[in-house]
């Protein structure tokens, strides 16, 4: 087997120098032949674990600008100005980055209307485009989010690097035409490397991909997972200050006697977390609604939010310098951002901001997403997850509770939300984590997540992100048979070469048909194309060869009534219903009304068991 795989890869290498030396596409990079080279002597494994570490470092490199680019633009904007001025920049800033962002999208990128974004996007790959990603995605995520975000985007970076990193992995993978397995495996390992890169977080980045990434595909392989989460993090570490980094250094101890409040913390965050996606969906139809051009909605858009963001200053970006100073007990830093900065300190003055700001932040994200912004849910579920556990130990401080965790409290709530909203509660535990070396709060973090997780779930079984798609057989999901069967393509499984009679012609006719056709069936038609019947040699047997009977028989009155049809619309899932229901092997299949060709059941079985052997280990 061994020596098999390496005279595949052998051919592989051939093959493609060939066709750099016969096409001229271009010139064959060095480190490309070497790798090409290396791979005749790597076995599979050997092979895909370097590959992995090369995605990861390139992954981790990319989420490195991203991060480093976001931080120093919005740092110029909200430090170097006085308050009075920073106004003024809440006001332009916003717009001008969803506005930029559109633009660049449009004429650069040649982004459409309706083109799926962020972690949709790569789950649609992995079903529908055998893992592989545009190469423009490699960039194009960069420059637009860190343009969007950069400039006071409500959206978090973490999907766009996902992405990046998605893209990273495909596009190295088909470079050395490797198999869907393996693509799809660097695929995840690129995204792996991007998360891990963007918290520091090399397990999260691997829940991640696990989580949300791989659901429904049929995996062995995890070293090259492992070895990208970690070159991602380490490049991270390396790069990045601890400013810039997502780390949360003050926390409390954990105490069991403070379950009570977590416990309440987890059904509020799974409350909030429903509000969250469901404002999302609200805010996204509006602007699907609004029959204007993409420009038109970017303007508006932008507009919207930077309103929000001069009534509530941490609004701005990502929000995460927001989220540090509520662990660290420095509320003041944030108010004295706000015009709450030119009244005297009352507490619900504090209670009614951070309540408007958890409430708000659902509304700025979707509007930055929805407009034409470029970001994700990754840290807008975490600022507002933090903003709530703050919000709640806030108020049983008031109410004269002692001894509450308000660091904890923060931490946690942002796991409970970000739990909520993604659906990934193994991530959101992991992330908080490792972001604070709090592995002695996995108990508290376990409560509130699971909790979120099980009361989202509670009402919609998939997020609702993803629901569509799902439902249209478009992403896999944890039923692995209908994940395979929804990459058979009705269209491609259509027996186009059959006989067809008219519905008019004689019992002559038919016979002749018959004696040069190959199959027991025969389609009937009328004048217009459209299916009538069909006829079953079985059914005609008994007469074929009594030809006194051929005067009094014609087609219409040996034909049958099909005991189903299949529209050439139809998924997988429902025509296997139809065979099953009728107990045929073969069944019509129209267009409109119009014949087509037919389906057999033989035909799927054989895709099916192809598509198989390629997507199992």
């Amino acid at each position: 087997m061994n020596d098999y795989r390496k005279l595949k890869r052998f051919h592989s290498f051939y093959k493609f120098q060939k066709d750099f030396k016969a096409k001229s596409l271009r010139k064959v990079r060095g480190y490309e032949i070497a790798l090409l080279w290396l791979s005749k002597y790597l076995n599979r494994t050997q092979f895909l674990i370097l590959s992995g570490i090369l995605v990861g470092v390139t992954a981790g490199l990319a989420g490195v600008i991203l991060k480093m680019l976001v931080h120093y633009i919005h740092y110029l904007i909200t430090n170097k100005f006085r308050f009075e001025q920073q106004i003024v920049f809440y006001i332009v800033f916003p717009l001008l980055g969803i506005t930029l962002s559109t633009v660049i999208g449009i004429v650069f990128f040649k982004n459409k209307a309706g083109d799926r974004k962020g972690i949709p996007a790569i789950l649609h790959d992995i079903a529908q485009n055998s893992s592989v990603v545009a190469p423009v995605k490699m960039y194009s995520q960069i420059v637009q989010s860190a343009i969007t975000v950069g400039l006071g985007g409500s959206a978090g970076l973490e999907s766009p690097i996902a992405v990046t990193g998605s893209a990273i992995g495909s596009t190295f993978a088909k470079t050395y035409n490797l198999d869907y397995k393996d693509r799809t495996l660097l695929l995840a390992a690129g995204a792996t490397a991007g998360i891990a890169s963007a918290f520091n977080a090399p397990i999260a980045g691997m829940m991640f991909a696990f989580e949300i990434l791989l659901t429904g595909v049929v995996f062995t392989d995890f070293i090259p997972l492992v070895v990208a989460a970690v070159c991602g993090s380490l490049v991270s570490r390396m790069i990045l200050n601890e400013e810039i980094l997502f780390q949360f250094r003050s926390r409390h101890a954990f105490d069991y006697k403070n379950i009570p409040y977590y416990l309440l913390l987890g059904f509020l965050a799974g409350l909030y977390a429903r509000y969250f996606v469901l404002i999302s969906h609200w805010v996204e139809h509006k602007f699907k609604s609004l029959k204007i051009g993409a420009l038109q909605k970017a303007i508006i858009g932008g507009l919207m939010l930077s309103l929000l963001c001069v009534l509530f200053p941490p609004l701005f970006g990502e929000g995460y310098q927001t989220v540090k100073d509520l662990a660290n007990g420095r509320i003041q830093n944030i108010i004295a951002l706000s015009f709450l900065k030119y009244f005297d300190y009352h507490t619900w003055f504090v209670l009614i901001f951070l309540g408007f700001i958890c409430l708000l932040k659902a509304f700025a994200t979707s509007i930055t997403l929805n407009s034409g912004g470029t970001g994700g849910n990754f840290a807008p579920s975490l600022f507002a997850g933090g903003a709530l556990g703050y919000f709640l130990a806030f108020v049983c401080t008031q109410l004269g509770f002692g001894n509450v965790p308000v660091t904890n409290m923060v931490l946690v709530g942002m796991a409970g939300v970000m739990s909520g909203v993604m659906y990934s509660p193994l991530t959101a535990i992991f992330l908080i984590a490792e972001s604070s070396s709090g592995y002695d709060l996995f108990i508290p973090l376990m409560i509130v997540s699971v909790m979120s997780y099980l009361l989202g779930k509670r009402f919609s079984p998939i997020s609702l992100d993803l629901k569509a798609l799902a439902e249209d057989g478009e992403i896999f999901t944890r039923e692995h048979d209908r994940n395979l069967l929804s990459l058979l393509q009705t269209n491609d499984l259509i027996d186009r070469d059959v006989q067809q009679i008219n519905q008019s012609a004689s019992f002559t006719q038919l016979i002749e048909l018959v004696r040069v056709g190959k199959r027991n069936f025969i389609a009937v038609v009328d004048a217009d194309q459209h299916l009538t019947g069909i006829v079953m040699l079985e059914d005609i047997r008994p007469v074929m060869f009594n030809k006194e009977q051929y005067q009094h028989l014609n087609v219409s009155t040996v034909m049958t009534t099909p005991q189903a049809l299949v529209d050439i619309a139809d998924d997988m899932p429902d025509i296997i219903k139809k065979f099953d229901e009728t107990a045929t092997w073969n069944l019509p299949v129209v267009d409109d009304d119009k014949f087509v060709g037919f389906i057999s059941k033989s035909a799927i079985l054989n895709r099916y068991r192809e598509i198989l052997r390629e997507h199992s280990a």
